[in-house]
């Protein structure tokens, strides 16, 4: 990370990688957007997200937003839905096979689910209390409390154990709890590939209703300290989303 961010202090001084608004302007050899489109993209090592305006080519990890979305939505679904695809894309989930989602309800549990029931799998969640309804809201076959129970002493095997926390905040030792050929795969193994078929697909997902962005809550740029506190804390469910507001 100190080679992507900087080492003493952030390289960029505008952070952000997500967003979604609408083109402003373009440049005269730009085809596939015009001034007015409603787009949304990620920005991995560019950031400056967090601001009025933003310049990006457009071949970067950019697409229209669907009309039946918010802006609010989309800014909400290229960080999650894409880390969500890469990892269980990286699992070989196929159909009828039987899912753990552990960390069900944060930005990459919540697509995670959806994602993996869209591949014909079998899913469990795991979650705290609170977000229970929230897990099988998103289609999830099965939900478990982290707090009341221990899905690894259920007996119940699986193909594909997908920490969405990450091992540096969870370290599950599930090798019990998964089938001879089963994998435990957690959101901070490796560098994810992030590829553009992949937005592609999220986009005519969220398009046809398949899948949804979750929002936690929207804060105003002006309270951006307040939005990082509160993710900070770790509760979130789904996003947490800024609002940039154009100054005429």
């Amino acid at each position: 990370m100190g080679f992507a961010i900087g080492f003493k202090k952030p390289r960029k001084p505008i952070l952000g990688m997500v967003f979604a608004g609408e083109v402003e302007s373009i440049g005269k050899d730009v085809k596939l957007f015009r001034k007015g489109d409603p787009v949304y993209g990620f920005d991995r090592y560019g950031f400056g997200a967090y601001a009025e305006y933003k310049c990006i080519s457009e071949r970067s990890l950019l697409v229209k937003k669907p009309t039946n979305i918010s802006f609010e939505e989309a800014a909400a679904i290229p960080f999650g839905g894409l880390l969500a695809l890469h990892y269980l894309k990286k699992g070989d989930v196929q159909s009828g096979q039987k899912v753990l989602i552990y960390g069900a309800s944060g930005a990459v549990g919540t697509f995670a689910i959806q994602l993996a029931k869209c591949m014909g799998a079998e899913v469990t969640g795991v979650c705290s209390t609170v977000n229970l309804e929230l897990v099988k809201s998103l289609g999830a076959d099965k939900v478990i409390d982290y707090t009341k129970e221990d899905f690894k002493k259920s007996g119940e095997l699986y193909d594909l154990i997908f920490n969405a926390v990450g091992k540096k905040k969870v370290k599950l030792h599930c090798e019990h709890a998964l089938n001879k050929n089963g994998r435990h795969i957690t959101v901070d193994d490796g560098s994810p590939k992030i590829q553009m078929d992949d937005l592609f697909l999220l986009n005519e997902l969220i398009e046809e209703g398949q899948v949804r962005a979750v929002i936690d809550r929207c804060y105003p740029l002006e309270q951006i300290i307040k939005a990082h506190r509160y993710v900070d804390k770790g509760h979130k469910k789904g996003n947490v989303i800024i609002n940039v507001v154009k100054v005429k």
